[in-house]
C-alpha cells in the first residue's frame, strides 16, 4: 500500500509543469576532443572511455587552479571563469552563492539537483551556518543564470548528446574543485560536500578525485550515470532519442568516466574518509536496485560507509516529514566529521 502511495506521488510531482523536450541524439565527439576526424563514434567513445578512467586524475583536474580569478560580491555571490570553455556563453561563468559562518574553520560545498531552481538549498545552507560551518552553494553548469536562452530546462547536463554530456559532467567536477581551492584559499581546514540527485554523482566524482574533500553525503544514489537516464521516470524524454542509436549497455561503457561505479577501485585504494549514502526504497528516478548495487560494490571492496534508507521516493523526499529527517542525517552526519 505505501509502495503504491509513493509511487503515485513520485508520478504526480515528476510531470508537474512538465516541459521536457525530446531533443534529437547526437554524438557530440566535438565536446571531448575538438580535433577529432573521421573516426567510428563507437570506437571513439570506447576509447575514450578507457583512456579517461585510465588518467582520470587528468580528467578532473584544474590545471590552470592557481590563475583562477574568483570575485565576490557584497551579497556573497562568488564568480570565476569556468575551465571548460563550452559553445554557451553563458555556462562558462562559473557561480555560487557563500554562506559565512564567523570565526569557522570547516565548510560544506552544497550541489543541487537537476534543473534546481534559484535559492534552492540556501535553507539547508543557513542551518549549516547555526551550526558553525561554513557553506558554498554551486550552481551547476546550464543551470539559473548559467542557462542559453534557447532551453527552458538544463537539459545540456543531461543530453542525448554523448559528448556533450561527458563534458557537462566533467565541468561540474572541475567547478567543484576551483570551489575547493578557493575554500582552502580562504583559510578552511575541513571541507565536506553533499550532493543531491545529480548533484550526488557530480560530489562522488568530485571526492574521489579531491582529498582536501574530508567528508562526503550522497544523497540519492547510483553507480551507473547510464542506467538512471535509461530507467529513470524524469528521464524519459532523453531515453526516448537514445534507445533510437545506442544500446543501455554501449551507454554504460560511454559514460563510464562521469559514472561513481568507474571509481570504485579508486575509492578503496584511499585512505579512508567518512561517507553517508542516503537512498529512497520508493525512487523512480534514481531506481532503488540501482542504489542496493551501488552499496553492494561499496561493500564487496571494503569501504567503510554510512548507509541511510528512507520509505519514500525522490521527489517525496522533499516533502515533510522526509525532508526534515534527511536534513538532520546530512547535516548532523558532516557536523560529527568536521572538526
Amino acid at each position: 500500500m505505501l509502495k503504491n502511495y509513493m509511487h503515485k506521488r513520485e508520478r504526480y510531482f515528476a510531470m508537474l509543469n512538465d516541459n521536457r523536450v525530446v531533443h534529437p541524439f547526437a554524438w557530440g565527439m566535438e565536446f571531448v576532443d575538438a580535433n577529432v576526424n573521421g573516426i567510428d563514434p563507437r570506437e571513439f567513445f570506447a576509447a575514450n572511455s578507457k583512456n579517461a578512467i585510465a588518467n582520470s586524475e587528468q580528467l578532473f583536474s584544474v590545471s590552470n587552479i592557481s590563475d583562477l580569478k574568483f570575485e565576490i560580491s557584497n551579497d556573497g555571490v562568488l564568480k570565476w571563469q569556468s575551465s571548460i570553455e563550452t559553445p554557451s556563453v553563458e555556462n562558462n561563468t562559473a557561480i555560487s552563492r557563500y554562506f559565512k559562518a564567523e570565526n569557522s574553520k570547516r565548510a560544506v560545498i552544497v550541489l543541487p539537483h537537476w534543473n534546481a531552481k534559484e535559492g534552492t538549498y540556501f535553507d539547508l545552507c543557513k542551518i549549516f551556518t547555526k551550526v558553525g560551518m561554513s557553506a558554498l552553494r554551486l550552481t551547476l553548469p546550464y543551470h539559473e543564470v548559467r542557462m542559453p536562452p534557447e532551453l527552458e530546462r538544463a537539459e545540456y547536463l543531461v543530453y542525448p548528446n554523448v559528448g556533450r554530456t561527458l563534458q557537462s559532467v566533467r565541468q561540474a567536477v572541475l567547478d567543484t574543485r576551483a570551489a575547493v581551492h578557493w575554500l582552502k584559499q580562504h583559510g578552511y581546514e575541513q571541507i565536506g560536500i553533499v550532493g543531491t540527485s545529480i548533484g550526488s554523482c557530480t560530489a562522488f566524482l568530485a571526492f574521489v578525485h579531491d582529498l582536501d574533500i574530508d567528508a562526503g553525503v550522497f544523497n540519492h544514489v547510483s553507480g551507473y550515470f547510464s542506467d538512471v537516464v535509461w530507467n529513470g521516470l524524469s528521464t524519459y524524454h532523453v531515453k526516448e532519442s537514445l534507445e533510437k542509436a545506442v544500446t543501455l549497455d554501449e551507454l554504460r561503457k560511454y559514460w563510464l568516466p562521469i559514472s561513481p561505479m568507474g571509481y570504485m577501485d579508486k575509492l578503496a585504494t584511499q585512505t579512508p574518509r567518512p561517507q553517508r549514502y542516503i537512498y529512497t526504497k520508493y525512487d523512480l528516478t534514481f531506481p532503488y536496485d540501482l542504489s542496493l548495487d551501488t552499496m553492494h560494490a561499496l561493500r564487496e571492496r571494503k569501504i567503510p560507509h554510512v548507509e541511510t534508507v528512507l520509505p519514500c521516493g525522490h521527489y517525496t523526499l522533499g516533502e515533510k516529514p522526509w525532508n526534515y529527517i534527511d536534513g538532520y542525517k546530512i547535516v548532523s552526519f558532516l557536523r560529527k566529521h568536521l572538526k
